[in-house]
C-alpha cells in the first residue's frame, strides 16, 4: 500500500474539518460552535478533530489562514492588474478596508481570531512583508519618499487591520467604511513622493 492514499485521507479529511468549521463559525461564531456540530457536520470524530487540529482552537486557526490566505491572494490581484504600481498599492488598501464589510471575514477573521487566538496573527506577517515588498518597490520607481519598508509596512498594516476592526465592530459599518476609505486617501497622499 503507498502512501498517496493515505496522505490523501489526511488532507480530505482536513479540509471537510476545516469547510464545515468555516460555515459553521461563520454562521453562528467560534463561541457558540460546538465541537460535536463540528464532527457532526463533516462526518468525522472528535478524534478527527483531535489528530488534525489539537482542538477547536487549532481548528480556527487553520480557518483564518485558509481565509487569510483567499484575502491575500484577491488583494495581489488587485494590485497585479492595476493601471501602474501606485494605483495598484492604492486600489489593495481600500479593497482590504471594504472586505470588513464581508459577513464572513468580519465574524471569523476580524472578531472571533483576535478574541481567541489574539492581536498578532501569523498570517499578518505575511501580509506586513508583502506590503513592505510593495512599499521598496514604489520608492525604487520614485513613486513614494523612500522610508524604511518594513516600520512603513507596519504603520499602514496597523492602520489599515484597525479602521477594519473598527468598520466591523460598527452599527453603521458602511458609514465607517466610507470614512475610513476619506482617512486612508489622506494617508496614501501623504506617501507620494
Amino acid at each position: 500500500m503507498s502512501s498517496r492514499p493515505r496522505a490523501e485521507m489526511i488532507e480530505v479529511t482536513r479540509a471537510k474539518l476545516i469547510a464545515s468549521a468555516r460555515q459553521a463559525f461563520a454562521r453562528q461564531g467560534y463561541a457558540k460552535t460546538s465541537m460535536d456540530d463540528l464532527t457532526a457536520e463533516a462526518g468525522l470524530t472528535r478524534g478527527a478533530l483531535y489528530h488534525h487540529f489539537g482542538d477547536k482552537q487549532g481548528l480556527l486557526a487553520a480557518v483564518v489562514e485558509q481565509i487569510d490566505s483567499e484575502m491575500d491572494a484577491r488583494l495581489e490581484a488587485i494590485s497585479d492588474h492595476a493601471r501602474d504600481p501606485w494605483s495598484g498599492f492604492a486600489e489593495r488598501c481600500r479593497a482590504y478596508l471594504q472586505m470588513a464589510q464581508e459577513p464572513e471575514i468580519q465574524r471569523i477573521v476580524l472578531q472571533d481570531a483576535r478574541a481567541v487566538l489574539g492581536e498578532r496573527l501569523p498570517a499578518q506577517e505575511h501580509c506586513v512583508a508583502s506590503l513592505s515588498q510593495r512599499l521598496q518597490a514604489l520608492a525604487e520607481a520614485g513613486l513614494i519618499a523612500s522610508a524604511p519598508s518594513l516600520a512603513l509596512a507596519r504603520l499602514i498594516n496597523g492602520a489599515l487591520v484597525d479602521a477594519a476592526l473598527w468598520i466591523a465592530a460598527s452599527d453603521q459599518p458602511a458609514a465607517r467604511l466610507e470614512e475610513a476609505l476619506a482617512a486612508l486617501e489622506w494617508l496614501l497622499r501623504g506617501l507620494r513622493a
